[in-house]
């Protein structure tokens, strides 16, 4: 094995990232993640910071491309404009790690480099999320939903927990491999250490896979090219379509209906030809429709305001809408537009939505329950904060079609499974082209639907006290890693100097 590392550093930094970036893929690969980071450790430990920053980069951008190449798979925009965004992301992405090597140069003259790296990469994921352009979705947890008992901790950590046991790992392999003392204590540490996490998540799991109190959802995979959906000759078609996949669901006797995002080609709120009559169906049937459309309003200076929101009808009253809050940079805004207006008149094909404002909260037959739309699913404090405000169930509206057959819709439904787990709550999820299903408290999926296949189906939704440690402290594991990190390295530079 020492004959590996005696490759290039160039070779070891893109050979890892490949590594790490085939663990996100959905092909049940996410123990590459357990050794994918070897590399990279071995080029930092022996290398100065300024050369640590540029292998860092290398594997940044070799590992971000791999794990995130359906970027440029988006049909919702010309080749060349998803082509840009690929190369920007993967540049963008990489830049972290750039740091991130640099930093640990500087801290490894100081002391134990091999101490500080778990606590690095757990800093510089949480750094990584923050702002307009954050990026959590790119979290080590997400290569290891295949392995739930060992997840379960996020109720307690967040993602960040998974981040800093899996890099751990990462350490103690490169330790054994390099033939380090002490060799039997770590081989034995690592064992007892995964075995006792896997026991205590599978104890966990148990207790959220019945419940005393069911809500009956049904849940509409409509499986509509999302290319066609807005052209002017096939909207009365795609609408009389998405009525009769209304009265399909209603057939199944549910306690509501789930629509995915934008799922009729019309603005609901001025529309009020297709809202009366979704509405003249809610009020036959007595259930509750919760849909996903685009508004428009004026602005208090005149100017008009698009928002991606969710309409839910409820019998015989009027609608409730909640506009989305955390909206996709580049795609549909322009980051610091509204500091900087200009900036609107960029054109990347993107569309101008206005941020929602208010954390909604919606009520269905005594149960309280949230929507998230689309990329919203990828921040973890949209949901923490939903659920500390009332919400026993979660409902995700997105349309994932754009992406075609690739890794993307995979990564996007595993990532609803990370916020269930997360925050104790079930999650019901609603994709025009798949994937869609039900996701219980624990991270466990069921009737899960096959992604580009048209299904009108009912799930039994079990609920209980949702929320959890992580739902009310937040990051508070990320930051205390974090503050370990900043405190060892000091006062392993004082221990040095003695």
């Amino acid at each position: 094995m020492n004959s590996f590392f005696n490759r290039s550093p160039v070779h070891l930094a893109i050979g890892g990232g490949l590594i790490t970036g085939i663990a996100y893929q959905p092909w049940h690969f996410g123990f590459l993640a357990w050794i994918g980071l070897i590399p990279l450790l071995h080029v930092w430990l022996n290398h100065s910071a300024k050369d640590n920053a540029r292998l860092g980069y290398l594997f940044g951008m070799t590992h971000n491309l791999v794990a995130f190449y359906w970027i440029g798979f988006n049909s919702g925009a010309s080749f060349w404009v998803v082509l840009l965004s690929l190369i920007a992301a993967v540049l963008y992405l990489g830049l972290f790690w750039a740091a991130a090597g640099w930093i640990f140069g500087r801290v490894n003259l100081l002391g134990n480099g091999l101490t500080l790296f778990p606590f690095l990469i757990v800093s510089m994921e949480w750094i990584r999320s923050f702002g307009a352009l954050g990026f959590p979705w790119g979290n080590i947890v997400l290569t290891q939903l295949e392995f739930l008992p060992l997840i379960q901790i996020m109720e307690v950590t967040g993602s960040y927990g998974v981040t800093l046991w899996v890099s751990l790992i990462n350490v103690i392999l490169y330790i054994l491999i390099q033939k380090f003392e002490p060799n039997k204590k770590l081989g034995l540490f690592i064992f007892i250490f995964l075995l006792g996490l896997w026991f205590s998540g599978k104890s966990r799991m148990k207790e959220f896979n019945q419940s005393n109190r069911v809500l009956e959802v049904g849940i509409l995979q409509p499986n509509i090219d999302p290319n066609a959906k807005w052209d002017f000759e096939m909207k009365t078609e795609t609408i009389a379509y998405m009525d009769s996949l209304h009265g399909e669901a209603i057939l199944l006797n549910p306690d509501m209906i789930v629509f995915p995002e934008t799922a009729y080609p019309a603005y609901l709120r001025l529309n009020r030809t297709v809202r009366k009559m979704i509405q003249s169906k809610v009020d036959s049937s007595a259930i509750p429709v919760l849909t996903g459309t685009v508004d428009r309003t004026k602005s208090a200076t005149g100017d008009k305001q698009y928002f991606n929101s969710s309409m839910f009808f409820t019998p015989n009253h009027s609608y409730y809408l909640y506009n989305k809050l955390h909206l996709v940079p580049f795609a549909e805004y322009i980051p610091f537009s509204t500091q900087i207006p200009s900036l609107k008149n960029l054109n990347f094909g993107q569309g101008n939505f206005t941020h929602g404002t208010e954390y909604t909260v919606f009520e269905c037959d005594s149960t309280h329950f949230s929507n998230l739309i689309c990329y919203e699913s990828s921040i973890p404090k949209l949901v923490s904060q939903f659920v500390k405000n009332g919400a026993e169930m979660i409902s995700i509206q997105t349309n994932d079609g754009w992406l075609g057959n690739s890794a993307g819709p995979y990564q996007h439904y595993d990532i609803a499974r990370i916020r269930a787990i997360e925050n104790r709550v079930p999650i019901v999820r609603s994709a025009n082209t798949g994937i869609s299903g039900l996701i219980l408290a624990n991270g466990i999926s069921s009737n899960e639907q096959i992604l580009g296949e048209m299904a009108v189906f009912k799930v039994s939704v079990p609920l209980g006290n949702s929320g959890s440690f992580y739902s009310q402290y937040g990051d508070i594991f990320a930051i205390i890693c974090f503050l370990i990190f900043c405190l060892l390295g000091p006062i392993q530079c004082i221990r040095k100097n003695h």
